[in-house]
């Protein structure tokens, strides 16, 4: 072989290349062999776009496809460098440009590239109005294809090239048989387009040509059966109807229509284009048919139809114009068809349609001049009467108007310039439009935008498309269907179709596949429809600006997000970021659930996704760490605001330098933070995932003050472990020990004391080997609130009072007003109630003097148990009347629910049995809404109380059990040996006088166990 292509090389033969079908090379009469797999896809990715550079990461993507090897580039350079040796003048047809390589058309000869040429000249006939040239040409053109594009060279990459061209040939297909028809031939016809409909059924414009070749056959039955065909094909597979062109010709083959018949073979050329002859003289009404299951969009379409029916005001020349709006796949041509049909009788003259491909997959928006050559045409104007020009169109369109009543629906609409000419004058015609946007330049018009469909009207389109039959067997994974469909009604539609083409798939089967996010949009498409392409072109739509700022958007973790967020991901000003998101909005791709804030519909938010990922281009590290710092440096002032007295420690991170929400007083950071809540731990997240340790650890440690505060324990838990991790792999033992000392307050809060211990003594002891006293002051009073808990008292006071003593010394009034609290606790379930109140006290100054409202919520009610203990209540009453004062939406629900509890008490003890009642009532259901388990059964013990009390034996029965569950689990000891007592002296008193001895001799223990003196045990 090597000697011949020597031979070869040496005489220069023209080089010929195929790959309309198998890829081969000659060179004269010798067969070119370009080597292995590897050879042979890089050449056909060569051969694909002749004249044209394809870098090296696409010819690796080709061979490789999704896991190319470390010598990958390395491989395509010694790949081109063999098949130079192997074409004849190698490296004269294949050259290095740049990044890449290129074929140098001027060098070979390439079938792709006659097939354009002989395609092209076929356009330029029909232009000057030679069809049977144009037949020649596209029957030249066809003969060139010699099977599927480069069969099989496989591979993705490949295969999605040769689909484009598969496109191609069948659009040359299609019109070569059209102008057939316009020619005359029609039998001889049938059998080559029964051929080409076996191959692709869904054709509908192939099976236009073989109902109209029928039809002229005289096969009228035929033609007729063959349009029964496809609507059942295209209703199996797709779930749609044909569309109006096909419609149209069932009803032109129906009415036996004269403009259907052949033409006489001496009639002077009509058609020049390549439309379908049945299109010739179409009647006034061109509205496509009205879905039959069309379902829902009933307060829409109402609006539309009362807007309609009020008629124009007297004395407004003016048209009426109702422009529908709203993201793709929402069914706004579905609305706008149904509308046109129900106001038929009212526009008498005439309903027209026309489609003008603002959003249409391979084709382009149709100019006013074009989109008003075809209404004037589809009201009867001859071609030669059409002015050239805009302005005469619009006119001769406008002046044909006059005086009539004409319904004009204007679908798929990409803005409202192009639009303007085509809008009528007359007062008496209607325009209804649809778009993708908002068509803000559309003067004088009535804006319906149409969103996601109600849960109901979502229910009730899976019941219509489905069958209720399917819906009523599994009602509960229906529901969830429309969930995880957004209840958008493309979405929906399409999953139905899946579930109507496979009978042996469950709804619950369908709903487990489009549970995973990453492959849902995959599993929504049917055919040629899927929910990605449509919001593809909603993408493509926009300018390249916009479509970078899409996809970086993408990249927020927050299901909602405001400006200032969105400004710091895209790296602009927030002015700037608001004109990028109402862009976004008018285009509706994004929605806006309340005022300055955005967010994603779900499906897509994981398009977004799936493009960033795809593209490849975004610097999604600068924008995640922009994103990330901004969060960081305003939960810092949030929190410098609320939580004043907070020790300052350095992050060790540039702050953030744009422009961020005002936080100026205890209103607007609250207001911001609960806002942002769900972005936040969203941010912590997506830190982690990412390797931002050290954002993760601030950031958190900010969320710490905040989830706190909001009683929100099972998150701050969570982020605390987040937290732990992201410390110990940056290895930096000082943000380390404040990361422990943290996930050990919320461990106390949710009662996992033992965890809780285990990291706060590991955050104290790497706190005293660092000499960072702060942090060994707050681990000294974890580490004894801890072990209060556990009723080991003796053990947690040298500890608190440490805490004490060390927060005083380094003058840290929060941390001591924190330490006193815990210390009055201590002392009251000691028994040691005077030690407590004073403790308590001090607990209330120190608060008061930096405005820690939360503590000093706790240290009134801590006095208020003091005086309870010393038989003081209306003490205890003025102090709780003082704490609930100070409480509000923003105090934990669990800190509530113990100071009504304590309250319901203490008017118990007053007297005051109907206002005991009802604080008992919502201590409880405070209580049970928080996380914070230490409450719970201080809760369930002290409302348990009082309904022994009360003599409810039964009701207070089941709050000690509960609250004894709730204590044992967490060792809770004080409350679970008073849980214990309690059950004690119910079942006593309901005459269980052996369960009762098992109660107290239980209970006896655990008082022992802590040391509890005897007037502090009942």
């Amino acid at each position: 072989m090597g000697t011949a292509e020597h031979t070869l090389n040496s005489q220069n033969p023209k080089l010929i290349f195929n790959i309309l079908g198998p890829l081969t090379g000659w060179a004269g009469e010798e067969r070119v062999f370009f080597g292995g797999q590897v050879q042979k896809r890089l050449m056909a990715m060569l051969l694909l776009d002749p004249g044209r550079v394809v870098p090296i990461h696409r010819l690796i993507e080709a061979v490789w496809e999704q896991d190319p090897p470390a010598t990958a580039a390395h491989q395509v350079r010694k790949a081109v460098a063999e098949l130079r040796k192997r074409i004849p003048n190698g490296p004269a047809v294949i050259l290095t440009d740049g990044p890449g390589y290129q074929v140098d058309p001027a060098e070979c000869r390439l079938d792709l590239l006659e097939f354009d040429e002989r395609t092209q000249a076929a356009g330029r006939a029909l232009r000057e109005g030679d069809r049977a040239a144009a037949v020649d040409e596209l029957r030249a053109a066809l003969s060139l294809w010699k099977g599927s594009v480069l069969s099989g060279e496989g591979g993705p990459v490949v295969e999605g090239a040769a689909t484009a061209l598969e496109e191609r040939r069948l659009a040359a297909t299609e019109q070569l048989f059209e102008l057939r028809l316009a020619l005359g031939e029609s039998s001889e016809l049938v059998s080559e387009l029964h051929a080409l409909i076996a191959e692709y059924p869904l054709r509908e414009t192939l099976r236009g040509h073989l109902m109209l070749a029928l039809y002229r056959s005289g096969r009228q039955a035929e033609a007729l059966e063959e349009y029964g065909r496809v609507r059942e094909e295209l209703r199996d597979r797709l779930g749609i109807d044909p569309g109006p062109r096909l419609v149209e010709l069932h009803t032109g083959i129906l009415q036996s229509r004269p403009e259907l018949n052949a033409p006489e073979p001496s009639a002077p050329s009509e058609v020049t284009g390549t439309r379908h002859p049945a299109s010739r003289s179409l009647p006034l009404c061109t509205l496509p048919p009205s879905l039959s299951d069309f379902t829902g969009r009933e307060r829409e379409l109402a609006e539309l139809l009362d807007y309609v029916e009020a008629g124009t005001p007297f004395g407004d020349p003016s048209p009426r114009i109702v422009a529908i709006d709203g993201m793709g796949g929402t069914g706004k041509t579905s609305l706008a068809v149904r509308a046109a049909h129900l106001l038929v009788e009212r526009f008498s003259d005439g309903q027209v349609s026309i489609d003008l491909r603002g959003f249409t997959p391979g084709e382009g928006p149709l100019s006013p001049a074009t989109a008003l050559d075809v209404l004037l045409r589809y009201l009867g104007t001859p071609g030669d009467r059409i002015p050239d020009d805009l302005e005469g169109r619009t006119g001769l369109w406008r002046s044909l108007l006059a005086d009539r009543r004409l319904l004009l629906l204007l679908d798929n609409v990409v803005s409202a310039e192009q639009i303007q000419p085509l809008l009528p004058a007359a007062p008496g015609c209607l325009v209804l439009t649809t778009s993708r946007s908002r068509l803000m330049d559309l003067d004088g018009a009535k804006w319906i935008s149409i969103g996601l469909m109600p849960p109901e009207e979502s229910a009730a389109l899976v019941a219509e498309t489905l069958s209720p039959e399917r819906v009523n067997a599994e009602p509960e994974a229906a529901a969830e269907l429309a969930e995880l469909c957004g209840h958008l009604p493309l979405a929906l539609r399409l999953a139905t179709a899946r579930l109507r083409n496979r009978p042996r798939w469950t709804i619950r089967y369908l709903v487990k596949r489009l549970r995973d996010e990453n492959r849902r949009l995959d599993e929504l498409r049917s055919g040629e429809r899927s929910v990605a392409a449509t919001l593809h072109l909603s993408y493509l739509a926009m300018s390249e600006q916009h479509r970078t700022a899409f996809l970086v958007l993408g990249l927020h973790p927050g299901a909602v997000f405001d400006v200032h967020s969105a400004a710091a991901l895209l790296g602009i000003h927030p002015l700037d970021a608001e004109d990028t998101l109402e862009s976004l909005l008018d285009a509706h791709l994004l929605q806006q659930p309340a005022t300055d804030l955005y967010t994603f519909h779900d499906l897509v938010r994981s398009f977004a996704q799936g493009m960033g990922d795809a593209t490849g281009e975004l610097d999604e590290a600068a924008a995640v760490e922009r994103l990330l710092r901004y969060y960081v440096t305003t939960t810092d002032a949030a929190c410098d605001v609320l939580f004043p007295g907070r020790t300052y420690r350095r992050t060790g991170l540039p702050p953030y330098e744009g422009e961020r929400p005002p936080i100026r007083d205890a209103e607007q950071a609250t207001a911001w933070s609960a806002r942002e809540h769900g972005g936040l731990l969203a941010a912590v997240a997506l830190a982690e995932r990412r390797g931002y340790d050290r954002h993760t650890v601030c950031l958190t440690r900010n969320l710490n003050f905040l989830l706190h505060a909001r009683g929100q324990f099972d998150d701050l838990w969570n982020l605390g472990h987040f937290a732990v991790s992201a410390a110990r792999r940056l290895d930096e033992p000082a943000l380390l020990c404040v990361a422990l000392s943290n996930l050990g307050s919320a461990c106390w809060k949710l009662g996992r004391i033992e965890e809780g211990l285990k990291v706060a003594v590991e955050g104290r002891d790497i706190a005293t080997g660092l000499g960072d006293r702060h942090t060994e002051a707050h681990g000294e009073s974890i580490i004894g609130l801890l072990l209060t808990e556990l009723g080991k008292y003796r053990e947690a006071l040298p500890l608190l009072k440490r805490s004490i003593a060390l927060a005083r010394e380094l003058g840290t009034p929060r941390a001591e007003a924190e330490s006193l609290a815990t210390l009055s606790t201590l002392y009251e379930r000691w028994g040691r109630y005077p030690e407590a109140a004073d403790a308590a006290r001090r607990a209330i100054e120190a608060s008061r003097s930096i405005g820690y409202r939360d503590n000093e919520v706790m240290a009134l009610t801590d006095l208020a148990f003091a005086h309870v203990g010393l038989g003081e209540y209306t003490d205890a009453h003025h102090r709780l009347m003082e704490a609930r004062s100070l409480c509000d939406e923003s105090t934990s629900p669990g800190d509530v629910g113990l100071v009504l509890a304590l309250s319901a008490k203490v008017e118990h003890h007053l007297g005051e049995e109907a206002q005991a009642h009802e604080l008992a009532d919502r201590a409880l259901l405070l209580a049970r809404t928080s996380t914070a388990q230490v409450r719970l059964a201080k809760v369930q013990n002290l409302v348990g109380s009082l309904h022994e009390a009360w003599r409810d034996h039964a009701t207070a029965r089941k709050l000690y059990a509960q609250a004894h569950t709730t204590a044992a689990a967490i060792r809770f000891r004080s409350e679970e040996a008073f849980a214990l007592l309690g059950l004690a002296r119910v079942t006593e008193a309901l005459g269980e006088e052996s369960v009762a001895a098992e109660h107290r001799s239980a209970a006896e223990k655990l008082f022992d166990l802590m040391e509890l003196p005897q007037h502090a045990r009942s």
